[in-house]
């Protein structure tokens, strides 16, 4: 697992000094090693933190020859088969990157597609003055890219590596921040500054010259299959403990991170089966109960004796949030993000690598929100109208009570079909934001689109439509940027086995008598699971914002969002989220928590780096 960065400048060989400079700026990610090799009109960058094989791991890795030179963000699971497939190389070490630059001699730029992982990776074909840039299937190891003033072409694993070259600004993308506004996340390849971009996922960049061309390698191909649900159950176990055992090779300690989910608890499960030592696990806890999940976490822990410790979080949220905010540079509101930065946190002192549930609602459509898609096609329009307009008149709810989730469905019920999902999914709404942003504001975004317009319609009809919806947008823009960014900044990698590409075509293959609750995780794992835990619903990883905002954090939050210089938001409407929230009239904490992080954001990745340069 590593940092990975450079530039790339046929006109004039880069300085290699200046990506010593990126690379300490991401030497979180790798604390182990780092170095900068200037390859003529290339300078690749990393940071190595070392996982696997730490003796001859080290990178940059090239081929026999030195023409072909790579640099690597990830892991690969299936680095041993393809070694095998190398006979006539010389292949370093016994580890996963080296075998990169010669599937590249052999296969040129469709090496990508052989690769089973998590990855990010540059590599630097001398004789064709040729850089080509990857990512993973679905993005799970984040690269983004931008060029500069002078026709250089940048990329690093996080953007923060920009902020370490002459000449770059990071100038606010007020069209990116609106998507963010609508959906805790900026979608696309955008990243919420002007003139930076993500690779996508499952995307090779080639830069040749002032040229760059993408090539896309991959998206999910779930193929139709008339199994029986014996069938069906027995493949979903095959292909899930598969991909958790192949997630286990690292030479450092190893564990997992314990939600109290039943994604969680089959991930410790088959770890737990797989090996002949117990199982590591860590899980994070609130004195509140509604948010708190240690017992269900500790029925896993019992039943599969595994060297369990539990960490209750009685966070100074205020002092928390700058530490947040230093870390994730582009905007993301998910509030999830700050229990799991300090689960890391606590984690990385007994591991390097933990495994993780994530991608089990994706995967096997374990969301509310599928089912209330298909239940409010059953609702008249008229009728959900009416009864959210009851709700709306009743007291406020919290985000996680009934009646708030109530209004939520049947306002997204009374919607028009082709906004419905964007409904369920939005923070803010299209109205919202209009009275949110001054009229300048509005100017330099120009017309503003709904969060429905913003994800777009589904491929498919049903539940696989929503999910395949999910993998090409929420998942990368929000779930897989948290995690990585959460954990790296502490130097653990995670590792996600629902997301192995194969178990996520496995479960949008699933019919839907299989996906609703997770029926098919539950069934095929039922042996594996804990009562208390098998017998539960989805609750997700939340905190609780609406008391936060209302204690603690309600100074915090006017001092930032009243005082800041910026001309972006109408003061009037700031105000009356902060006193509605106060008072009790509404939950607003979900949107109060998009609005600082988006302030932090700015001030620690925008405001304090132009002091920097002045």
């Amino acid at each position: 697992m590593c940092g990975i960065c450079g530039l790339y400048s046929p006109s004039s060989p880069p300085q290699a000094a200046l990506v010593d400079a990126m690379r300490a700026r991401i030497a979180h990610r790798g604390p182990d090693e780092g170095s900068s090799e200037s390859l003529g009109a290339c300078v690749l960058g990393t940071q190595r933190l070392q996982v696997i094989d730490p003796e001859l791991g080290w990178q940059p890795v090239a081929n026999e020859t030195g023409d072909v030179v790579a640099v690597f963000n990830g892991e690969l699971y299936n680095f041993q088969a393809l070694r095998e497939t190398l006979a006539g190389h010389e292949v370093r070490g016994r580890g996963d990157t080296p075998v990169i630059p010669h599937l590249y001699e052999e296969h040129g730029v469709d090496f990508v597609g052989l690769l089973d992982g998590m990855f990010a990776l540059a590599l630097w074909d001398r004789p064709r003055g040729r850089l080509v840039l990857a990512r993973d299937r679905l993005g799970k190891k984040p690269l983004v890219w931008s060029r500069l003033a002078d026709g250089t072409f940048a990329f690093a694993s996080e953007l923060k590596a920009f902020h370490a070259l002459p000449g770059f600004h990071a100038e606010p993308d007020l069209a990116a921040l609106d998507a963010y506004l609508a959906l805790q996340y900026v979608p696309g390849t955008r990243t919420g500054v002007r003139g930076v971009h993500r690779i996508g996922p499952g995307t090779t960049l080639v830069v040749e010259g002032g040229a760059q061309t993408e090539i896309p390698y991959w998206e999910p191909a779930p193929v139709d299959e008339a199994l029986t649900d014996d069938d069906w159950l027995a493949r979903v176990r095959d292909e899930v403990s598969a991909a958790v055992r192949k997630r286990l090779v690292a030479d450092v300690p190893l564990g997992a991170l314990l939600s109290g989910g039943i994604d969680s608890a089959i991930v410790v499960a088959q770890m737990a089966q797989a090996g002949a030592e117990p199982v590591r696990t860590f899980t994070v806890g609130f004195e509140d109960e509604r948010y708190d999940e240690r017992r269900y976490a500790r029925a896993v822990a019992e039943r599969w004796s595994t060297r369990h410790e539990e960490i209750v979080l009685e966070p100074d949220a205020a002092a928390t949030l700058p530490r947040l905010a230093a870390a994730f540079d582009e905007p993301l509101g998910d509030e999830a993000a700050l229990p799991l930065f300090l689960i890391c946190e606590a984690a990385r002192q007994q591991v390097t690598v933990a495994l993780v549930g994530d991608g089990g609602d994706e995967s096997f459509g374990g969301y509310e929100r599928y089912a209330a898609m298909g239940l409010a096609d059953r609702v008249p329009r008229t009728a959900a109208a009416a009864g959210a307009r009851l709700l709306r008149a009743l007291p406020a709810r919290e985000r996680r009570s009934t009646g708030f989730r109530a209004r939520r469905f049947l306002e997204a019920a009374a919607t028009p079909r082709g906004e419905r999902y964007g409904r369920l999914m939005q923070v803010f709404s299209l109205t919202e934001r209009s009275a949110l942003w001054t009229a300048e504001a509005r100017a330099e975004i120009g017309t503003l689109t709904s969060a429905g317009f913003l994800l777009g319609t589904p491929p498919r009809p049903g539940v696989a439509g929503l999910q395949l919806l999910d993998v090409a947008t929420y998942l990368p823009g929000d779930l897989l940027p948290k995690s990585d960014i959460a954990s790296m900044a502490h130097s653990l990698e995670l590792r996600s086995p629902f997301l192995d590409h194969r178990v996520v075509e496995l479960g949008v293959a699933l019919p839907d008598r299989l996906k609703r609750g997770k029926v098919a995780l539950r069934r095929a794992f039922a042996d594996d699971l804990p009562p208390l835990v098998a017998a539960r619903g989805k609750a997700g990883f939340g905190v609780p914002l609406a008391a936060w905002f209302r204690g603690e954090l309600r100074d915090v939050a006017g001092d930032l969002l009243l005082h800041s210089d910026r001309a972006w938001f109408e003061r009037g409407a700031v105000e009356r989220l902060l006193d509605e929230h106060s008072a009790g009239r509404a939950d607003h904490g979900h949107r109060l928590w998009t609005l600082v992080m988006l302030e932090l954001w700015q001030r620690a990745h925008v405001d304090a780096r132009a002091v920097a340069a002045a």
